[in-house]
């Protein structure tokens, strides 16, 4: 049997791991005694590692076949670099903010498949504009909507964090790339704000972030793309208040007497606010929609998903959406549906005929349903 490796047994590498189980042998990897601990009797096997070690990766993956990334953002890049040097296949869904195709040389030198950023954003939206430009023979236009909320909005922030919170801040400090005109335009984060109406669930607001990340380079000719995220009203102007009064800076700075971060500070005054408690039910909302031409005629495809916590499994939706997203992809790369060596953002899994099609039936037998017009 295939011996799949997750690193890292957070919620949503939690919930790969007990969704892999059923067809591998799974074993999850984490320096949290806490968060192995909620796997067990769920299928996985649990393994201890502390990955600031920078041999401990290696050794978590020695015995794999398959390894899947689920570590936070600013540990993703040197994680994945530690796998493909193991000579290990990866699926990978850290958020981190290098520039993924410099792994590129190295994986292909392994003769290696690392399909990256394989979630529900950045991933399904990427997935679907791959599909589109594989079908049709222009694409004009990408956007892409989406956000994971908590369903009772608790004062003051009406948030909380589906993922790695420090991911969320990142979200908001990392400059905005968008696509205008063919041009690449960057601005703040939580910049451009906008109100959009969401059948059954009213009001939210809209800003940008950095969601386009790969495809700015895949995808030069599109003349007009973008992302933005989606909170409930109000949100944006308390994390610009935050991050303009510098409460997001790593730079130290003196206060009585002592030497420190205010993101270290707010860090630990934020999160456990934002800390998403068991039980607590979440949502994740998305409407992707592409423009283009085929055969001559202008086309225009929009795909919408709702999906809610599931209170049978106590699984949140971000975890699910996410998840289950990568699993997909684990399956399709292990039955053979995708062989492409070198660094794979998901939009190049979705030109591979069939593929989106196995993942969006994979996560609708979950159900993960994407609705479209």
């Amino acid at each position: 049997m295939l011996h799949v490796v997750v690193l890292g047994a957070g919620r949503v590498g939690g919930a790969m791991a007990k969704d892999l189980s059923q067809d591998f042998r799974v074993t999850v990897a984490d320096r949290s005694p806490g968060a192995l601990a909620r796997l067990k009797g769920a299928g996985p096997e649990a393994r201890r590692a502390d990955f600031s070690r920078p041999e401990a990766v290696a050794e978590a993956v020695a015995d794999a076949d398959l390894v899947v990334g689920a570590v936070p953002g600013f540990m993703g890049f040197a994680m994945a670099r530690a796998v493909l040097e193991a000579g290990k296949p990866l699926v990978d869904i850290s958020f981190f903010n290098e520039d993924c195709f410099e792994l590129d040389a190295l994986a292909k030198r392994q003769n290696l498949t690392a399909i990256v950023d394989c979630g529900v954003a950045p991933g399904c939206g990427n997935l679907i504009l791959g599909d589109l430009s594989r079908q049709w023979d222009r694409i004009t236009s990408f956007e892409c909507l989406v956000g994971g909320l908590p369903v009772v909005r608790t004062w003051p922030y009406e948030y909380k964090a589906g993922f790695s919170p420090i991911d969320v801040i990142e979200e908001y400090t990392r400059p905005a790339r968008y696509v205008k005109d063919g041009r690449v335009v960057t601005l703040p984060a939580l910049s451009e704000p906008e109100l959009l109406d969401f059948e059954g669930l009213g009001t939210l607001e809209a800003f940008n972030t950095d969601g386009l990340r790969s495809i700015i380079k895949t995808f030069p000719k599109v003349p007009s793309m973008k992302e933005k995220t989606l909170r409930y009203p109000g949100h944006i102007d308390k994390m610009r208040m935050l991050r303009e009064s510098g409460f997001f800076s790593k730079d130290k700075i003196l206060a009585g007497g002592m030497e420190v971060s205010p993101l270290d500070l707010t860090t630990a005054l934020l999160f456990p606010l934002w800390f998403m408690e068991e039980g607590d039910e979440d949502f994740t909302v998305m409407r992707v929609v592409v423009e283009g031409e085929k055969s001559g005629q202008r086309m225009r495809k929009e795909l919408n998903l709702l999906d809610r916590y599931d209170r049978a499994t106590g699984t949140t939706s971000m975890a699910r959406t996410t998840g289950y997203t990568c699993a997909a992809a684990v399956r399709l790369l292990a039955k053979g549906g995708y062989s492409r060596k070198g660094v794979s953002p998901p939009e190049y899994l979705g030109q591979e005929p069939g593929a989106w099609d196995f993942i969006r039936e994979d996560l609708a037998r979950h159900g993960v349903i994407f609705t479209e017009s």
